[in-house]
């Protein structure tokens, strides 16, 4: 009798584990939402990209070159950000069906 009741016990606190630790569901929902979240970021970066080109090209215009220089730089910085966004994202995809 004890036999057989400390078995099942240690069969249920097994199961609850493996259980667990199969929570595929919301695994999904996170990786879609943090998929999400990084297309969202990256029509952030690409208006501000077109805005700040906006800018250089006035400073340009109106002969303040240092200021378009600067704007130059930060146009870089963001097409970087842009990149990574894009390399996390395609990460993301991929690793979505394999965790």
């Amino acid at each position: 009798m004890k036999r057989a009741l400390i078995g099942t016990l240690l069969m249920g606190v097994l199961g609850v584990g493996s259980a667990m630790a199969q929570d595929g569901w919301g695994d999904r929902y996170r990786d879609r939402r943090d998929i999400h979240n990084d297309y969202r970021d990256i029509n952030h970066d690409r208006a501000a990209i077109e805005h700040d080109r906006w800018e250089m090209r006035r400073d340009l215009r109106e002969g303040r070159y240092g200021a378009a220089d600067s704007e130059r730089a930060e146009i870089r910085a963001r097409q970087r950000d842009l990149y990574r966004d894009y390399r996390d994202v395609n990460h993301d995809r991929r690793d979505r069906d394999w965790d």
